[in-house]
């Protein structure tokens, strides 16, 4: 083999690192972005940016610029250890779980379904097949209606598409259905699952961070006939509240906790 047939892999191998780098601060870039801050010859730069979101690394988002994508989160959900959202959400998700006795979620769009980046709970929540990394059709979750209600129109033609049928008798299966639906939680900024996704089980959902782009979104799941749903609005809320406030380090004294906003809602 000559220099040169070793030296084109390696050379292709450190495109792809450059621009992976070049992803290191929170905003998204364009391909003119990426070829100025890797020097990547932009034919070049855009056909690595396109394989990289066929494999999931990246995200393309509708105005044409690039982020960072969710896929190596299946690879055994290591990367949510890593995860900045995680382990800001975490101590919250704990309250949430503790106070309430059931499975608590911290999920992402995308595309069409809901990543899981966390799921606190206990006994219970063996019962659930959700998991860290694990994927769901967004349309059929509470977490899932919660994003695509703020997300484009393909998001949620695609969720469909993946799912026609959805998941159980009660998840919804239509274009029109899913519209009304999605108007209602964006309405409320709520999002509830009765059955939609699991026969016996029922969700409560709110988002993280402000519309029209929340960040990701938690919900609290439980056994249905459980599940006081519009009593576990305010603590959901509240929780995800928290979670924002502290991923922006938002100035001023600690919020009313989800705890608190749970016995509220108890006494009444």
């Amino acid at each position: 083999m000559t220099s040169t047939d070793t030296s084109a892999p390696a050379s292709m191998i450190d495109r792809v690192a450059q621009i992976l780098d070049a992803f290191n601060g929170p905003a998204s870039l364009t391909v003119a972005q990426v070829v100025v801050q890797t020097g990547v010859p932009r034919s070049s730069a855009h056909r690595i940016l396109e394989h990289l979101v066929r494999i999931r690394w990246l995200y393309h988002d509708e105005d044409g610029s690039y982020r960072l994508g969710l896929g190596v989160l299946e690879l055994g959900g290591l990367a949510a250890h890593q995860n900045q959202l995680r382990r800001v959400a975490l101590p919250y998700l704990h309250e949430l779980a503790d106070m309430t006795g059931m499975v608590v979620h911290l999920a992402v769009l995308d595309g069409p379904e809901v990543v899981y980046l966390d799921k606190i709970g206990g006994s219970f929540g063996i019962r659930l097949p959700s998991r860290i990394g694990g994927r769901q059709p967004a349309h059929c979750t509470a977490v899932g209606k919660t994003l695509l209600a703020f997300a484009g129109e393909q998001a949620r033609r695609d969720s469909l598409a993946i799912a026609p049928r959805g998941r159980t008798s009660r998840s919804i299966t239509t274009d029109h259905r899913l519209r009304q639906e999605l108007s209602w939680v964006k309405d409320r900024g709520i999002a509830f699952d009765r059955e939609e996704a699991l026969t016996g089980i029922g969700c409560v959902a709110s988002p993280v961070g402000p519309p029209p782009n929340p960040a990701a979104a938690i919900s609290i799941c439980g056994p249905v006939t459980q599940v006081q749903f519009e009593r576990l609005i305010s603590p959901v809320r509240m929780a995800a509240s928290q979670i924002w406030s502290s991923l922006a380090s938002a100035g001023g004294g600690r919020p009313t906790s989800a705890r608190e906003a749970y016995q509220a809602e108890a006494a009444r």
